[in-house]
């Protein structure tokens, strides 16, 4: 599930997406490894201290980087795509489609493909969509005589199908403007990469040790 941000009234296109059960599973996997990583330090031997230390550094970004990083924002002239280990900026021009299959996914005019983390598929909400419409479809509407049919409900969208229209709304106001034009360029995200590799060689280190 996303929540679109409205930014500021004079960036009045701009949109920003994350996914709240990430940030929330975030949150708590911080604070558990804060717990038991700090238990380790203040209670544990030298070379237990070492393991906690290493344990840190590769678990927290590898945490923060899959839960609290992920971020799609969206703006007049262009689109970030800000995923776990990358940041991925995308003239408007330079998109070609965006789809909601099992995962969201951008692509370019040059056929490349990038995930959009931050607005995740719920296939569970998706079934109950399809499930609702069919039910619709199905049953007559009920109508006063006198005014004529009701008109039926529209079925119910994914949360991340609806985040996919505003963004391919955003796409067709700003594919033709001028400043929206460009190629892609990506960002590797090295302030995680970087801990995550000292952790982990850190650990293999003092584990065979």
């Amino acid at each position: 599930m996303t929540s679109p941000e409205q930014s500021s009234p004079q960036q009045h296109a701009d949109r920003s997406y994350r996914s709240p059960a990430g940030l929330a599973g975030g949150v708590l996997l911080l604070a558990l490894a804060a717990w038991l990583g700090g238990d380790a330090l203040v209670r544990g031997a030298a070379h237990t201290k070492l393991l906690a230390v290493a344990g840190l550094l590769f678990a927290v970004p590898l945490v923060a980087a899959f839960t609290l990083r992920p971020l799609v924002r969206a703006g007049a002239d262009r689109l970030v795509v800000r995923n776990p280990f990358r940041t991925v900026t995308l003239p408007w021009a330079a998109v070609e489609d965006l789809r909601a299959s099992f995962s969201s996914e951008v692509f370019t005019t040059d056929g490349t493909k990038y995930q959009l983390w931050s607005i995740p598929v719920s296939l569970r909400q998706r079934k109950k969509a399809n499930r609702q419409a069919a039910r619709a479809a199905g049953r007559p509407d009920h109508h006063d005589p006198h005014l004529g049919p009701a008109p039926a409900a529209p079925p119910p969208r994914p949360t991340a199908d609806r985040a996919l229209d505003e963004l391919r709304e955003l796409r067709e106001r700003g594919a033709k403007r001028e400043s929206a034009q460009g190629t892609p360029v990506v960002k590797w995200a090295y302030e995680v990469i970087v801990p995550c590799v000292v952790g982990a060689v850190a650990l293999v280190v003092l584990i065979a040790l």
